[in-house]
């Protein structure tokens, strides 16, 4: 099973995941909590998965994050701890 990849992101995702995160009013407070989880390179599956966090979910495909929900909407996948 793949960890999560937090380093050399492509260029187009990363601005994808910046622009979520804007358009969908992501609290600032959200942050840290994604950033202390991913420093421990989490391991994640091969498919679709997700995190939930007090205000938002953090969904992936692999050992990329493709995307940011915000609390209430419906994640697809395999929830991680």
């Amino acid at each position: 099973m793949p960890r999560i990849q937090r380093e050399k992101l492509p260029r187009q995702l990363l601005y994808h995941l910046l622009e979520l995160i804007r358009q969908r009013e992501i609290s600032t407070s959200q942050m840290p909590l994604f950033g202390r989880w991913g420093d421990g390179y989490p391991v994640v599956p091969s498919g679709k998965w997700f995190k939930c966090f007090p205000e938002m979910t953090v969904c992936g495909e692999g050992e990329l994050v493709k995307t940011f929900l915000r609390a209430g909407q419906l994640p697809d996948g395999e929830e991680v701890e």
